[in-house]
């Protein structure tokens, strides 16, 4: 039973978990705007949410602390320099998920991630 576990496994190994959403965290800092499933946008938001609060003060270990997590130095440079200064007044709520359609092939919630 998953009584107050933590978060969404995604039926995904934990490697591979990790990678989908440092992959899906960089597509929404490059875009702004990805279409998703629902519990990947849930889950996406979380991580991302983090790390716009760690990138908020723009150091050396922000950029290594956010580089750790993405592994892709032009999302970190545009998540430091141009996303996180948006929300420097802002507690957190960085993020809106809005549900969009069915999937047709197998019925998935699908959702709209954006930054607010």
């Amino acid at each position: 039973m998953r009584h107050k576990h933590g978060y969404r496994k995604l039926n995904r190994t934990s490697s591979h978990r990790k990678a989908l959403l440092k992959n899906l965290a960089i597509a929404i800092i490059e875009r702004e705007k990805i279409e998703t499933t629902v519990p990947k946008a849930k889950e996406l938001r979380r991580y991302i949410e983090k790390l716009i609060t760690v990138s908020r003060n723009a150091d050396l270990n922000t950029h290594r602390t956010v580089f750790a997590s993405l592994q892709c130095k032009e999302a970190t440079k545009k998540l430091i320099n141009e996303i996180a200064p948006k929300y420097v007044d802002r507690n957190g709520g960085y993020t809106s998920i809005i549900k969009t359609r069915i999937r047709k092939g197998d019925a998935t919630p699908m959702a709209f991630i954006s930054f607010v």
